[in-house]
């Protein structure tokens, strides 16, 4: 599309500009020419080292101006000649040509339509007449998965995952941030929480095995409509807050599945407060050292099984029982009935939550 809209201004400029003037693309094939019999030429010019915004230049018999958004020059106006002027009408036409760009990218572009969708910037009664004239299929399910990169590297991330989804039709690969990347998969209707796991686990094994990067992956519910997808969105921004705060270990985290962390997530700090100072009346919980702190978490993993986790810790039965009573009588809590383990659990990641103090979205 971008040709015909070169081509367009270059014959306009025909007349104003009596020389000849054109565009070529990264693969220096001229696709916008004032003489159209030049269209499909190929300058000799090596792209990949001419950076987006560089000064005119002049090489043979034409002055070159390399105009774009990417790092390296996504494309070069030439115009005829190595004087000054050719150098005016080469900045002036980039000048035009960029605009004109920006405009067509931000009127039918795709994926910045996708992006302001998750990131509410469009009205909702506006989506689908956007979707309309965009000839874009909003009868598909959909999620949002975002992907965080926590060790800094030089390598082009954004690069990397577009080439692991390059069907540009169905998926949309988004740059939210310095760290985020968002990418909006089409999926099969009624997939399971797993398949999208399964896929998040593939993007985070080939970040950090072919390029060393580490990366954490929050997973949005999968959606129906096109407006739902700013939901999904900010669920993948909640899995990724929440798994921060309670599933420190886990690098693939999915909103589905939080389950109770979920809840407390969403509490006001007061009411987790207030909920602390009820359950531990008798005694702070500060009052338990790590050991013990260690033998609940295991108490908890063996589904409260004594035999079971006195074997795990390689401790006596009896020793781990002198623990759970040493538990009670500081808290007034017996972790072997279950509704004072449930609230024991609860309280335990109410005060993890409470101390990580996450961000709310």
């Amino acid at each position: 599309m971008s040709n015909r809209l070169f081509q367009g201004v270059v014959h306009q400029m025909k007349d104003a500009i009596d020389r000849t003037i054109g565009v070529i693309d990264e693969k220096s094939t001229v696709i916008a020419c004032s003489e159209l019999s030049r269209v499909g030429d190929v300058h000799d010019l090596k792209m990949s080292s001419i950076a987006a915004g560089s000064d005119a230049f002049v090489k043979g018999q034409y002055t070159y101006k390399p105009f774009g958004t990417a790092q390296h020059s996504e494309y070069i106006l030439f115009v005829e000649g190595s004087d000054a002027q050719a150098a005016r009408y080469a900045s002036l036409l980039c000048v035009a040509l960029s605009n004109i760009k920006h405009y067509y990218d931000e009127k039918y572009d795709r994926g910045n339509f996708i992006k302001n969708i998750i990131l509410d910037n469009i009205l909702p009664g506006d989506i689908y007449l956007k979707a309309r004239e965009l000839h874009f299929n909003s009868e598909v399910s959909r999620a949002v998965i975002l992907i965080r990169i926590v060790s800094k590297n030089e390598v082009p991330i954004f690069d990397i995952i577009q080439n692991l989804f390059p069907n540009k039709a169905k998926d949309f690969v988004i740059n939210i941030s310095e760290n985020d990347i968002a990418l909006v998969k089409e999926t099969k209707p009624n997939i399971d929480s797993k398949d999208l796991e399964n896929l998040a686990r593939s993007i985070v094994d080939t970040l950090s095995s072919e390029f060393y990067i580490h990366a954490i992956v929050g997973i949005g519910s999968t959606v129906e409509t096109l407006k739902e997808l700013a939901k999904s969105f900010k669920e993948a921004q909640v899995a990724l807050e929440v798994g921060k705060v309670f599933d420190t270990e886990k690098t693939i985290v999915s909103y589905d599945n939080l389950g109770i962390a979920r809840l407390i997530y969403q509490l006001p700090t007061t009411l987790c407060e207030s909920f602390l100072r009820e359950v531990f009346k008798r005694g702070s919980i500060e009052s338990l050292d790590q050991e013990t702190l260690f033998t609940i978490q295991k108490f908890f993993e063996n589904n409260l099984n004594v035999s079971e986790t006195s074997r795990k810790l390689f401790v006596h039965r009896n020793t781990l029982v002198y623990r759970l009573e040493k538990i009670k009588k500081i808290t007034g809590l017996d972790l072997r009935e279950f509704d004072h383990a449930i609230v024991f659990k609860i309280a335990l990641m109410v005060k993890k939550y409470l101390k990580a103090n996450p961000i709310k979205y």
